[in-house]
């Protein structure tokens, strides 16, 4: 099976969790800059979570580069970190709309080590079915985190 349809899947699915999130910044009802200061924590929960989400749409672009095709276990495997990376506008708004407060902090890094998990199993995936001497292998490489395999 092609990976283009998983690409363009993804990408748009990446644009609209963007998308929500930057719907969730409201203005404030006047024109100060003193209104600014009570939103610095919502402001700053969508940085933190845009900077993450284009982190894993970059190295998402980048994996699929290196490789020819995928199966069905890729598709469900990419689902599986498209479901997580779908939590963060409400991790974010929670956690920016109660000043990070534990709990919504709490909740914020659990989504964020799933998206990991999640983006570590599409990876190993496509290792299992691309090889050990793919150009995905290879980029991959040999370090500590190229190494850790399951």
């Amino acid at each position: 099976m092609s990976k283009d349809r998983l690409e363009a899947f993804s990408d748009g699915v990446i644009a609209i969790i963007i998308t929500i999130m930057v719907l969730e910044l409201h203005a404030p009802e006047h024109a100060t800059w003193a209104a600014l200061i009570p939103l610095w924590p919502v402001f700053l929960s969508y940085v933190l979570s845009f900077v993450f989400l284009g982190i894993y749409w970059n190295n998402h672009h980048h994996l699929l580069q290196a490789i020819k095709h995928v199966d069905g276990r890729v598709l469900w495997a990419n689902m599986h970190l498209l479901f997580w990376l779908s939590l963060i506008p409400f991790v974010t708004a929670w956690m920016g709309q109660n000043r990070f407060d534990a709990q919504p902090v709490a909740l914020y890094g659990v989504v964020m080590f799933l998206s990991g998990v999640a983006y570590f199993i599409l990876t190993r995936s496509l290792l299992a079915l691309h090889g050990r001497n793919s150009v995905l292998a290879t980029a991959i490489g040999e370090d500590f985190k190229g190494r850790f395999r399951l």
